[in-house]
């Protein structure tokens, strides 16, 4: 197979996601302790609600830890396949975009929907801390995109470049 072929999305935006679930996890459940996972349903004042959540936080973390596997096992499946490394820009930009939408999805899912905590339950939950968490989400995955789209384009200008020299000679 050629070497030629554009770098997956895929491996940036596993990672990203991954890495997402991780700085919410240890900053927010471990280092600060606004939440824990199902802190708004389990309360952590008592030994067996801790405890319970913090279960529930390894549970998490462990789905976190998947995802940056999958996206490392993916990254050397499709190199192996001859798909072209990606650039900085591809390649952080993925990375920012999925902790962007790791941040959505859990800010509209585990805040909203399910309600099974908030970014700040250690003040009793208020809102204006989960919209700001969708806020950030949602500059997260914009500028992710925007600098993913910054190193597409120069992967493609590289191609066209390589293309019309081998035209050209």
């Amino acid at each position: 197979m050629s070497g030629n072929q554009s770098p997956s999305l895929w491996p940036g935006l596993l990672f990203g996601l991954g890495f997402g679930g991780f700085i919410d996890g240890i900053v927010l459940h471990e280092i600060l302790q606004w939440h824990h996972m199902v802190s708004s349903t389990e309360p952590t004042d008592t030994l067996g609600g801790l405890e319970l959540n913090v279960v529930a936080d390894g549970f998490f973390h462990v789905g976190t830890w998947l995802l940056v596997m999958a996206g490392s096992v993916l990254t050397l499946t499709e190199w192996r396949r001859g798909r072209l490394a990606p650039n900085w820009s591809f390649h952080i930009g993925l990375l920012i975009f999925g902790w962007g939408v790791f941040n959505l999805v859990e800010g509209l899912i585990d805040h909203q929907i399910l309600n099974v905590h908030h970014v700040r339950d250690d003040l009793g939950a208020p809102l204006s801390w989960d919209i700001g968490f969708l806020i950030l989400g949602l500059v997260l995955a914009g500028a992710g995109w925007a600098i993913y789209r910054r190193g597409a384009r120069a992967l493609e200008d590289e191609a066209a470049q390589r293309t019309g020299s081998v035209l050209g000679s």
